[in-house]
């Protein structure tokens, strides 16, 4: 009797939770989004409309996993193979909510495919990898950005850099899991602050790809530690800050001519349209790059909000499309 008393309290205790961050994120995003904010909402608390993608691991994958994927009402999300898509980089999608079953780590054999947002993609296509290229994927754990990275081209180097040690050692397995030794030689895999990069590698780097630690909308909404949800809201107002340093620093590391790309999965204006434009105020070796082409290529698939400039993407979620939050901004080192 007394464990169930204990368990109707936490959950109790869960729903307070979660309502005092939807109060924050109501107040906040209402202001932000306007109209749109309803919607995205209903998506955002109810864990039944989220929908998984399925990346395909070149290195492994085989024709029956593709035939069964179909057969389970999986279709593939780019069907017109180009430079922005190329024929290597295939990611299968679900009409529907659900998750497809995950495959574990085993030492010595390679994982077919990864379970991701399918927004995130939209980063690595952003950033438009050349083969050959020396690319750095700045925060980079769990790994599935980097993995994408390797799906799309072939580049010379790939240094996939996380600061948090537990998190390192997640990137670490998790690239084990998908590459093959054959081609680990192109990968670095580095444990340091991001925001010391640049000048530890001033202009190393073709492309950058900055997915920064940010207030993921998502989690907080179903943390179960009060002081863990009262610490996020404090931390919410820091991010920035860091968001920023990071940025620079990836400036710093990055060649001129090269270019970055800048995302988060939050709809917070603070810690993306806002961040960005601090960096087009102050920096003025780096300019905004127009996304609109990508935007339009991919509409179809994904809902984007009205109120962007032309160098940004925000991703909301939407029932039936139930991707993201995720934002994407891309910039040139001139």
């Amino acid at each position: 009797m007394s464990h169930q008393k204990e368990s109707t309290s936490e959950s109790k205790l869960q729903k307070q939770i979660c309502q005092i961050v939807l109060n924050h994120f109501e107040k906040q995003y209402s202001e932000e989004l306007g109209g749109a904010w309803n919607s995205v909402r209903n998506v955002l608390t109810t864990p039944q409309y989220w929908q998984y993608a399925v990346l395909l691991n070149k290195f492994s994958c085989s024709s029956e996993m593709e035939s069964y994927l179909s057969l389970k009402n999986y279709r593939l999300l780019f069907t017109r193979p180009s430079s922005s898509f190329p024929q290597s980089l295939k990611c299968y999608i679900s009409d529907g909510p659900g998750k497809f079953p995950a495959q574990k780590h085993k030492n010595g054999q390679l994982k077919q495919y990864y379970l991701l947002n399918a927004a995130s993609l939209l980063a690595v296509l952003a950033l438009e990898v050349k083969d050959g290229e020396k690319v750095l994927d700045m925060c980079a754990a769990p790994g599935g950005k980097s993995i994408a990275t390797l799906q799309y081209a072939c580049p010379g180097l790939l240094q996939s850099n996380e600061y948090d040690n537990l998190r390192f050692h997640w990137l670490k397995q998790t690239l084990e899991s998908f590459i093959p030794e054959s081609l680990m030689s192109l990968i670095t895999v580095s444990l340091n602050d991001g925001r010391e990069i640049g000048n530890r590698q001033p202009e190393k780097f073709d492309k950058i790809l900055v997915d920064a630690p940010c207030s993921n909308d998502r989690s907080w909404l179903f943390s179960s530690d009060t002081q863990r949800a009262t610490l996020h809201l404090a931390q919410r107002k820091l991010l920035s800050a860091v968001q920023i340093q990071l940025l620079r620093s990836a400036i710093k590391a990055l060649r001129p001519g090269g270019y970055l790309v800048y995302s988060t999965c939050t709809l917070s204006k603070a810690e993306n349209n806002d961040v960005i434009n601090h960096i087009l105020d102050s920096c003025s070796n780096v300019l905004p790059v127009d996304l609109h082409t990508l935007l339009t290529s991919v509409s179809k698939e994904f809902s984007f909000a009205a109120n962007v400039q032309q160098h940004e993407l925000l991703v909301l979620p939407e029932r039936g499309k139930a991707w993201g939050p995720m934002y994407i901004s891309k910039l040139k080192k001139i």
